[in-house]
């Protein structure tokens, strides 16, 4: 008896030693005690926010871009009479910064506003108005704004209303400008203007400035405008811009001047989400010219039509035709009295949202030999190509 009580107690110890390593053994180790567990923890890096946050709650946006590009063209970029026969793109065979331009702007619906338009480069030379320097600078636009339910107020130096084309680069599809965008409109003003919204439909714009391309007013004259946009639907627009005042005939410093008036015309049709019309036509003339025939005082007068067909190939792609004709009657635009036609078709590529790549090639027409060779003879074509680069922020 004695010796089972011993067997009993035996094979208790043995079965709880083997239960208490059984569990030991699936316990995991404990851990080994972290080399830096004496080192304080980091502090938390500090929030807040960002410039664009503080921008955007403000109501400020910038906005810019950078256009850069390089044109050949055939002949020296002028015409027999001197003036450039180009706007913008009228060097031979050169690599150009164009614009590097920037706007700042607080534009509410309600209440006071203001916006700065900056643009370097060599189109700043082009654009900057004629009693100014330039140095490849020019302020383009700077206005105070006021706002109030269907009217909007603006007061400095702005944009024209006329013409299909723009100086902002990303706004226009071809690389080279129109002519009518050089030779048969301005491009600012510097006065006062007044839109207001009649409807949904129609806007009606008046106002009054210094004349054309001039900050300073030199002959004291005012120039009155008068533009009204009509849009019915997403489909077609149609807008109507006047200028009419007394503008200097042979310069800025010109004391006698003459009335100048010009009537601009703009329809576009979207025809599809990736097909669009547009239709340019402009008509102007100015008195107290001089007649480049007889040196009589004539009433000048000039005339252009200009067509595009913008196409979307792809998300990612872009063609872009556009066709012209200008009638320089007596020469009073160019210093030639011809009629000049172009041709131009550029293909976009947009790799990204914020870039886009242009190539281009062009032809342009005169009825005289008015585009100046290098041998210093004339030659009624004119060919180029253009490579243009955008970048916009």
């Amino acid at each position: 008896m004695k010796k089972l009580t011993h067997a009993v107690l035996l094979a208790g110890v043995v079965t709880i030693g083997v239960s208490t390593a059984a569990l030991a053994a699936d316990e995991p180790p404990p851990p080994a005690p972290a080399a830096d567990a004496a080192k304080p923890a980091e502090p938390a890096k500090p929030t807040g926010p960002t410039l664009g946050d503080v921008l955007g709650a403000s109501g400020i946006s910038i906005t810019g871009y950078v256009d850069a590009a390089y044109e050949h063209l055939s002949s020296t970029g002028a015409f027999t009479s001197g003036v450039a026969n180009r706007v913008f793109d009228f060097e031979p065979s050169s690599f150009n910064l164009h614009q590097a331009a920037i706007t700042i702007a607080k534009q509410p619906t309600e209440g006071f506003g203001a916006l700065v338009n900056l643009t370097a480069g060599k189109d700043a030379d082009v654009i900057h108005s004629f009693n100014q320097t330039s140095s490849n600078f020019d302020l383009t636009q700077a206005f105070v704004q006021y706002a109030t339910g269907p009217l909007t107020l603006i007061g400095g130096k702005f944009v024209t209303l006329a013409g299909a084309e723009v100086i902002n680069s990303t706004q226009d599809t071809n690389y080279s400008r129109s002519i009518l965008f050089g030779y048969a409109i301005p491009f600012t003003h510097t006065g006062a203007r007044a839109t207001f919204a009649a409807s949904d439909v129609v806007s009606v714009i008046v106002g009054i400035n210094n004349g054309w391309d001039q900050l300073k007013d030199e002959n004291k004259q005012k120039t009155v405008e008068l533009g009204v946009s009509v849009t019915p639907n997403k489909v077609f627009s149609m807008s109507a811009q006047g200028y009419s005042g007394k503008e200097q005939v042979s310069g800025p410093f010109d004391p006698i001047g003459g009335t100048r008036n010009l009537i601009d015309l703009v329809g576009t049709v979207n025809a599809t989400d990736q097909l669009t019309f547009i239709l340019n036509y402009d008509y102007g003339t100015q008195d107290n010219a001089t007649s480049l025939v007889n040196g009589s005082t004539i009433k000048a007068k000039w005339t252009g039509l200009a067509a595009y067909v913008n196409l979307q190939l792809a998300e990612q792609w872009r063609l872009s035709l556009r066709g012209e004709y200008f009638d320089d009657k007596d020469g009073y635009r160019t210093g030639v009295i011809q009629k000049w036609k172009e041709a131009t078709l550029t293909l976009a590529f947009l790799p990204t949202k914020n870039a886009e790549i242009r190539a281009e090639v062009r032809g342009d027409k005169s009825n005289h030999n008015s585009f100046l060779q290098s041998d210093g003879t004339g030659k009624d074509t004119q060919s180029s190509v253009g490579l243009e680069a955008i970048y916009k922020f």
